[in-house]
């Protein structure tokens, strides 16, 4: 006997609208969150983008010409050491073999030892751990100062100078800023350092060390004389572009409607400045500190390098130079990752300070 419909249908429709049903509830979920949505769709891409950069890394720092137990031991090394080296490498096993483990121990933070800095010696004798997250760990902090008090200092000289040029528009101050950021931003940061060490270090004045070199163990902060020159060199280059997007987002808020009725209902200057055009001038502005900073990251390589400065870039560059491929591949990721974090805040931050893009119209 034929099953009734009406007893099955039910069922069915239940077995296959549950699903549909759970999705549009998700959906619905993440529509009156935006700022959830944002960031599992750029936690998502995020994630997909370091495997991208770890597959390309990986791939030129192993089969790009040359070899790393070569450059390791040298030109005059037997090819018996060369062998051996090679094999305690993993270098004679296949590619993806090799990347496989390399990607997995990567995950747990393992990115194996370097292949060039032997590990300094503690206080009591013994010698610490080679790995490259230990090298690399007094690196990251002297990095991480530099980049924090330029971003620091040239956000808020910009943020400053913006305002002020942007409400005196078309005078001497904004005129003169105009044109000297004009210079500064298209001059490149290796020319900004030297001319830095030519005129507080060598030639004409001998206010702070031309060089920033420290011994193992020291953090900069100790001989903050030596952060100077390094820091202003960056300052330099950033803050022009800073000082330009914000006089630029000041003026389109202080041309605005509601800023011209706050001027005829007798706001005074510096209300109608800080209380009216500011906040709706500081999506782009947050969007400019972000790009900055992340233009620190990469810039810190030239000027590290041009003061011996003891940070990441010094050492991605002298990894460079020996083919310390454990090194290249371990501050490549990082700075990825620091890409792809520092992203996601600048888009969540610039949605806070957003009203009319968080909440669902």
């Amino acid at each position: 006997m034929a099953a009734d419909p009406l007893q099955v249908a039910p069922v069915d429709a239940v077995r296959h609208t549950a699903t549909p049903s759970l999705r549009r509830r998700f959906s619905q979920a993440l529509a009156t969150r935006p700022i959830l949505s944002m960031v599992l769709s750029r936690l998502a891409l995020g994630a997909v983008t370091i495997i991208l950069i770890a597959i390309i890394v990986y791939v030129a720092t192993t089969v790009l010409p040359g070899d790393a137990a070569t450059a390791i031991l040298g030109h005059s090394a037997t090819p018996e050491r060369v062998a051996k080296l090679r094999a305690e490498l993993g270098l004679d096993k296949p590619l993806l073999t090799r990347f496989w483990h390399w990607a997995t121990n990567a995950l747990s933070l393992n990115f194996g030892n370097s292949l060039g800095e032997a590990a300094p010696a503690t206080s009591v004798g013994t010698v610490a751990s080679n790995s490259v997250t230990s090298l690399a760990s007094e690196r990251i902090e002297n990095s991480a100062v530099l980049v924090l008090v330029s971003a620091v200092i040239s956000t808020v000289l910009g943020l400053l100078m913006g305002v002020y040029a942007a409400y005196r528009r078309d005078g001497f101050f904004d005129t003169v800023g105009s044109v000297f950021s004009l210079v500064a931003s298209a001059l490149p940061e290796f020319v900004v350092a030297i001319f830095c060490v030519l005129l507080f270090s060598t030639s004409v004045f001998h206010w702070f060390p031309a060089i920033s070199v420290l011994e193992p163990g020291v953090s900069i902060l100790s001989q903050p004389e030596k952060l100077v020159l390094p820091v202003l060199a960056l300052v330099i280059v950033v803050t022009p572009y800073m000082f330009r997007m914000t006089r630029g987002a000041m003026i389109e808020a202080l041309d605005s409607d509601y800023v011209e009725f706050a001027r005829l209902k007798g706001a005074s200057t510096a209300r109608v400045a800080l209380r009216h055009a500011l906040p709706n001038a500081l999506a782009p502005i947050i969007q400019v500190v972000g790009l900055n900073l992340l233009f620190l990251a990469g810039g810190i390589v030239l000027v590290e390098t041009i003061f011996t400065y003891p940070g990441l870039g010094l050492m991605l560059v002298s990894a460079i130079n020996g083919r310390n491929v454990t090194e290249i591949q371990y501050i490549v990721i990082l700075l990825a990752v620091f890409y792809v974090l520092l992203n996601i805040v600048s888009d969540v931050c610039v949605l806070i300070v957003t009203p009319r893009r968080r909440y669902p119209r």
